[in-house]
C-alpha cells in the first residue's frame, strides 16, 4: 500500500468508524495498522489552516476513534500481521 492509499484509507476509516470493526474481523491487517497510525501521529496541524473543516471532522473522528477504545490496538503488532499476511499472499502467487 502506497503511502497515498495509506492516508486515504485512514480518512476514510476514520470518517466511518463502524467499519473499523469489519476490517478488524476481515483481517485486513494493513488497512487497519494505516488508521491506527494515523490516529496515533493526530492530524496534522497544517490541515488546520488549509483545510478547517477537514481537520475538525479528521480531530473529533480521532477522538471517537479513541474513546470506543481502538487506542488500545498495537501497531507493531498489527504490522507484523500485515506483513506476514503480504508474504503469504506472495508464497501463494508464487506457487499458482
Amino acid at each position: 500500500m502506497t503511502a497515498r492509499e495509506k492516508h486515504i484509507t485512514a480518512h476514510h476509516l476514520l470518517l466511518n468508524l463502524d467499519e473499523v470493526k469489519i476490517v478488524w474481523h476481515q483481517r485486513r491487517w494493513e488497512e487497519l495498522a494505516a488508521v491506527v497510525e494515523y490516529a496515533q501521529e493526530d492530524v496534522p496541524v497544517i490541515l488546520s489552516k488549509t483545510d478547517p473543516h477537514l481537520y475538525q471532522l479528521l480531530r473529533n473522528a480521532v477522538t471517537e476513534f479513541n474513546l470506543r477504545g481502538y487506542d488500545n490496538f498495537n501497531l507493531t503488532a498489527i504490522k507484523a500481521l500485515a506483513q506476514q499476511a503480504s508474504r503469504s499472499a506472495e508464497t501463494e502467487r508464487v506457487a499458482a
